[in-house]
């Protein structure tokens, strides 16, 4: 029984790590190292600090109530959960498009197979693991064989790419430059939309709550955050180790240049594995967790669940193939994920505090304070982005 329950808080970490680590992630991080160079550590630290005030909190809040987050935001404030439902569905599937782009073209890189086919055959495998009974366990599993084979890949071609660490240690903390919109992007691409619930709402379905469940849920939030700042800071140095040599990147798939660049056919062939590893993962965990904020509003939704959440990964991949990745409206929604963070979180530390929804709970004050400065800095920096960077993103 305890190996399962270990076996389960490590399942909802990497859950909600595989859920952070897709195409976007991939392509964010190699973009913003090539800008800022060394620098982009600090932004990785700052996204790191920013993160733990979220997760911990929102996880911990779920567990005590025995909620989902948008009952709890309905109790806060009546209609507050359908708006949240409403923000994370619609963000979510427009992420989903992108992240079955990214498995087709993991196949495509590996095999050779036409994007669309790819595509296809990676939502035809997503799909198949929630057809199983055991769906859950199946789910828990295959994101942390995928995390650590991300992992130890990426690991590998940062070593070949040979990064000057030192530089890197010392830019995280002194930077040379302070990118806004980079701290933003990072922030809403590993805690926003629907990534926060990811593990919460996966422990909750399997019976990990109340408040004699708090130290192994904490334990779990910390592990998934561990897990994304692993693979950040691997890639970050993958991309640092290739740009600090003058080699120039392919505008058009930056990521994969950066593999390729650093460990010849053999790192893009490893390319085509970490983005398939990191889509079909996402594709996953993004379905699962965007219908788990609409099945608890009726009877009918709740008993159809397994279904919409097929469907949702089916209109997903119809979307890609008829359509194409709309890239300006994943921009966009990535950006505002960022936005949804400040507005999710705060209604979380507000249900901390209300008897009817925690009972005689007593949320830590130093949690809350901590959760609270990420409420303040996010939605300073989402609104100054939103004034001054986002006009250029739809330009």
């Amino acid at each position: 029984m305890k190996q399962s329950k270990l076996s389960l808080l490590l399942g909802a970490a990497f859950l909600m790590a595989t859920s952070a680590i897709g195409p976007g992630f991939l392509t964010q991080t190699t973009v913003f190292t090539q800008t800022l160079l060394a620098s982009f550590g600090f932004v990785i630290l700052m996204s790191i600090i920013l993160d733990i005030g979220a997760q911990m909190n929102v996880w911990r809040i779920i567990a005590v109530s025995e909620k989902r987050a948008q009952d709890i935001a309905n109790m806060v404030l009546p209609g507050m959960g359908y708006l949240v439902a409403l923000l994370i569905v619609m963000g979510g599937l427009a992420f989903n498009i992108g992240n079955v782009a990214g498995a087709g073209l993991g196949l495509n890189v590996l095999f050779g197979i036409p994007a669309e086919t790819g595509a296809l055959v990676s939502a035809i495998i997503a799909i198949g693991i929630f057809l199983v009974r055991e769906a859950g366990k199946l789910m828990d599993r295959f994101a942390q064989i995928m995390g650590f084979i991300m992992i130890g890949l990426t690991i590998y071609v940062a070593a070949v790419s040979s990064p000057p660490v030192g530089e890197a240690v010392i830019k995280s903390f002194v930077p040379d430059t302070i990118d806004v919109l980079a701290i933003v992007t990072l922030v809403g691409g590993t805690v926003g939309g629907y990534i926060t619930f990811a593990g919460g709402h996966r422990l909750l379905d399997a019976g990990v709550k109340g408040r004699a469940a708090l130290p192994e849920v904490t334990k779990s939030s910390m592990s998934g955050i561990i897990v994304v700042s692993i693979m950040r800071v691997v890639l970050f140095l993958a991309v640092l180790g290739v740009v600090s040599q003058g080699l120039q990147l392919d505008p058009a798939n930056p990521p994969a240049s950066v593999f390729q660049l650093a460990a010849g056919d053999i790192g893009y062939k490893i390319f085509g594995i970490v983005i398939w590893a990191a889509a079909i993962t996402s594709v996953i965990g993004c379905a699962y967790t965007s219908v788990s904020f609409i099945r608890t509003f009726h009877p009918a939704l709740e008993r159809a669940n397994k279904w919409i959440i097929i469907g949702f990964i089916a209109v997903s991949t119809l979307v890609f193939l008829i359509v194409g990745r709309p890239v300006k409206i994943l921009v966009l929604v990535g950006a505002l994920n960022g936005l949804i963070l400040p507005i999710t979180l705060g209604v979380m530390l507000f249900a901390a505090y209300q008897k009817k929804i925690v009972g005689d709970y007593k949320h830590p004050m130093w949690m809350t304070i901590f959760g609270g400065i990420v409420v303040v800095s996010m939605a300073i920096m989402g609104i100054y982005t939103l004034i001054n960077e986002l006009p250029k993103l739809m330009s």
